[in-house]
């Protein structure tokens, strides 16, 4: 199989779609690329994109072999990785855009400084900065 050179989408399903663009809008401070029922979209970078598509219109696709999305709302599912300048203003930041504080920005073995919050759905959002960074 060959993949091609992109854009390459990630695409979350959320039980509220107009919620969910709403919270990535404030937390990302950009507007989608495309936002109709049936899908958002906010590009990344260059080549990347995030998608958000309702529980409801992907179980249309995913019925009968995969469970109903809905069953799987509130679990963390999956973890987006930011790289933010500064890993504890981004984590209040995206508390204050209305994401559950999972975990407050610490040093991590790996290099890193993160902290962790919960987006309305239950997916993970890791903000992370090097460590060198934060002690400059």
């Amino acid at each position: 199989m060959h993949i091609s050179s992109g854009p390459f989408m990630f695409i979350l399903y959320v039980e509220n779609r107009q919620l969910s663009s709403e919270f990535y809008s404030k937390l990302m401070e950009r507007t989608p690329e495309l936002d109709v029922p049936g899908m958002t979209e906010f590009r990344l970078s260059e080549g990347v994109v995030l998608g958000l598509m309702p529980n409801s219109g992907i179980a249309r696709i995913l019925a009968p072999v995969c469970p109903h999305p809905v069953a799987g709302t509130g679990i963390p599912r999956c973890e987006l990785y930011f790289r933010v300048q500064d890993a504890d203003r981004a984590t209040g930041f995206a508390v204050s855009c209305g994401a559950a504080l999972v975990q407050g920005a610490q040093d991590r073995d790996w290099g890193d400084r993160v902290g962790y919050v919960a987006d309305p759905d239950g997916h993970i959002i890791a903000l992370a900065c090097p460590i060198a960074h934060t002690q400059a």
